[in-house]
């Protein structure tokens, strides 16, 4: 049968505009942004998650086809700004590039020492705006990702959140780490990589393309849209405060309760500011993080991202919320035994050798349809059940002496076998050690293995250590106890 090519569609901000006769405000403002034969094939389609009314550009489909990524294709040296560039300026932001975006790296108030410390005992914000936004809907999404990913899409209860992976055909290689959040009976809004942004397009496209059903897949980069992360102990008090300042309710019209929002869940939030001329916005409130604190991360349309992320800073005061960045982040993930795309997950690594066996739900090791499968489901089985486990395993390790970094190696302690490699390393504010993450060969995986890591030439004692090292501290309905 004939494939279409299928492309992201770029939502406009004025999609995201709210209030009194919204879809006539949202009609009138895209109106007066482009020419009437643009408008011709404007048509509204109101989301699943009824989270706002995506008025949306659809061009004739000849074009649609024939187009490029819409904005999504910048030059590789092109570095870009998130929505709150000028924030970070203001702040003292020490900018670097990174995943294509000029990011802050730390700011002038906390080193990154102090900033990890403050994101343990208290609470920071980290924009994560590089990071790119997806929505796939249509009756044949659930299928798409279900081909793409191991995960058990169909059985994602409305506004849940799971982790996985994007997987190679073939060969069962992760093509990057994501989020996935159903948001409706077939609305799904993902997260993946800045670093693998080209990559990932033109993955996702190339998947969309050879479905069966390309038609009944709509795909949209929420390009401009905000994302950030407030992560420590006082998070949902500041999160709640900030959210009734606000007089923010939900899609029902209740008030905010976070305290019901358990880890892997989000709520939609409609906030309204009366002091401002920006609109009433809807924003995403997902509970997790990549601290392994409590926290949340927020999406936020264009137009609120620096307002709504101003305001929570004013409310809750530099007593209990500082800004952090990319420095404090990398330190706390490896705390909390989290991989990074491009050091401890690669395209040919496979979910089951990087630890992630998990994100394999139980009924797709027994029916598969994943890309991959043959590979993945050989590995998750040990080789007297008939199955050829991994060859080798992620694991964690404490280091004597120095730190290791990434390349350093990882070697036997009864010789010179090199049996592996570290792929993130850094001293652990929290626990005063050396910790590191990397790749050994299958068997030497155990905690407690003593090995040698060849740390400047010399070799330093390495213990290989259970992950995360430092415990995690998730909001969950099972723990019966209030975060923080």
């Amino acid at each position: 049968m004939n494939k279409t090519r299928a492309i992201p569609r770029v939502l406009h901000p004025a999609h995201t505009r709210l209030g009194p006769s919204s879809p006539l405000k949202c009609y009138h403002a895209l109106r007066q942004a482009f020419p009437p034969t643009r408008l011709s094939h404007l048509a509204p389609t109101a989301c699943a998650s009824q989270c706002f009314h995506d008025w949306t550009l659809r061009p004739p489909r000849r074009q649609l086809f024939q187009r490029g990524y819409a904005s999504s294709r910048a030059a590789e040296s092109t570095i870009k700004h998130t929505g709150l560039y000028d924030l970070h300026i203001k702040h003292g932001g020490k900018m670097v590039p990174f995943g294509g975006f000029s990011m802050p790296v730390q700011y002038a108030d906390l080193g990154v020492g102090e900033s990890h410390d403050w994101t343990r005992e208290k609470a920071s914000l980290f924009d994560v705006g590089h990071m790119v936004q997806h929505r796939l809907s249509g009756p044949a999404a659930s299928l798409l990702l279900e081909k793409m990913t191991p995960s058990s899409v169909t059985a994602l209860p409305n506004y849940h959140s799971t982790l996985s992976c994007l997987l190679h055909p073939g060969t069962g290689g992760i093509v990057d780490d994501t989020v996935i959040t159903r948001l409706g009976p077939d609305t799904f809004y993902l997260v993946t990589n800045a670093a693998c942004r080209e990559k990932d397009l033109a993955y996702i496209e190339e998947q969309i393309a050879a479905s069966d059903h390309p038609s009944h897949i709509d795909w949209q980069v929420l390009d401009g849209w905000g994302l950030i992360a407030l992560q420590g102990p006082l998070s949902e008090e500041i999160l709640q405060n900030a959210l009734q300042a606000l007089k923010a309710t939900d899609l029902e019209g209740s008030e905010v309760a976070l305290q019901k929002v358990y880890f892997g869940q989000c709520k939609h939030y409609i906030v309204n500011d009366p002091s401002s001329s920006v609109d009433a916005a809807p924003i995403m409130v997902s509970r997790g993080g990549y601290t392994g604190e409590d926290g949340f991360e927020i999406s936020i349309p264009p137009s609120w991202t620096p307002t709504f992320t101003q305001f929570l800073l004013d409310n809750a005061g530099p007593d209990k919320l500082r800004l952090a960045g990319l420095g404090a982040r990398d330190s706390l993930r490896l705390e909390a035994g989290m991989c990074l795309y491009g050091h401890d997950l690669n395209d040919d690594t496979t979910p089951v050798e990087a630890g992630l066996s998990w994100v394999v739900h139980k009924d797709r090791r027994t029916g598969g349809g994943f890309h991959g499968d043959g590979v993945i489901l050989r590995q998750l089985r040990p080789v007297k059940e008939g199955g050829t486990g991994p060859s080798r395993r992620r694991v964690g390790l404490v280091v004597e002496g120095a730190p290791a970094r990434e390349g350093a190696k990882i070697m036997a302690t009864d010789g010179e076998e090199e049996i592996g490699h570290v792929t993130s390393g850094c001293p652990s504010p929290t626990l005063g050690k050396n910790i590191a993450m990397g790749y050994v060969k299958n068997g030497m995986h155990k905690a407690g293995t003593e090995v040698s890591v060849l740390v400047r030439g010399k070799k330093r004692k390495g213990v290989v250590t259970k992950m995360p090292f430092v415990a995690s501290k998730y909001w969950k309905q099972a723990a019966g106890t209030s975060p923080g």
